[in-house]
């Protein structure tokens, strides 16, 4: 299975409201973080899979490799950005003051510390900021998408909406070899972030583990 490098994590500053943490690759053909350790193959379906067996493999302590992982996926070649918006999400959570394990309520910060980044959550019922936001997304890798149509025009807007344009998206992008999700925030709104279409396994698999609904853009939430 092909996947973005991975990364552990080492505290190099141990005060708790102030921890800061560099990175170190990992080759995926040496020795892997324990939370991504021996995952198995999954198909295209976030429905069809459950690692509560898998999970009780995994200590504690790896929620925040965890979380790190998310954030290289969803920022592919990109590790600057993906550090700074682990140290926002990192930060906020402490802020709010949250433990930092997987009890905590961790998505709402991460949702906004990648936000108009590398993900996006806006109102189902908004098709203008949903192509704003996918469009700003795409432009990171110099893609323009076609849409289909301008939401200018009076009778495209009529006939399509926010889940309809998300899932035109997603193909467009597919074309392109990167892939757009869907994330269930229980806000009942459209929310997503973007990754390569080459770790389509890893995500579904480290969602599993972190205990968030993903699934295609093709069939958002």
């Amino acid at each position: 299975m092909a996947t973005t490098a991975i990364f552990q994590a080492h505290r190099i500053n141990r005060g708790a409201a102030h921890a800061e943490f560099r990175f170190l690759p990992t080759p995926l053909h040496g020795r892997m973080p324990a939370c991504l350790k021996e995952i198995p193959v999954m198909p295209d379906n976030s429905d069809y899979f459950d690692f509560e067996e898998d999970e009780r493999d995994f200590d504690e302590d790896d929620f925040e490799a965890r979380i790190w992982n998310l954030f290289v996926l969803i920022n592919p070649g990109d590790d600057e950005l993906a550090l700074q918006q682990f140290n926002r999400w990192r930060e906020a959570l402490l802020e709010s003051g949250e433990e930092i394990d997987e009890e905590a309520d961790w998505l709402p910060p991460l949702m906004a510390a990648i936000a108009w980044q590398s993900g996006f959550e806006v109102d189902r019922e908004d098709p203008d900021a949903l192509v704003s936001a996918i469009n700003e997304l795409a432009a990171r890798w110099n893609l323009q998408l076609d849409w289909g149509g301008d939401l200018d025009d009076e009778d495209f807007a009529a006939a399509t909406d926010a889940p309809a344009l998300m899932a035109t998206a997603h193909d467009r992008l597919r074309e392109h070899n990167y892939a757009l999700w869907s994330v269930d925030t229980g806000n009942g709104g459209l929310a997503g972030w973007m990754a390569l279409n080459r770790d389509d396994d890893a995500m579904l698999a480290l969602c599993s583990l972190l205990g968030v609904e993903v699934r295609p853009g093709s069939d958002p939430f």
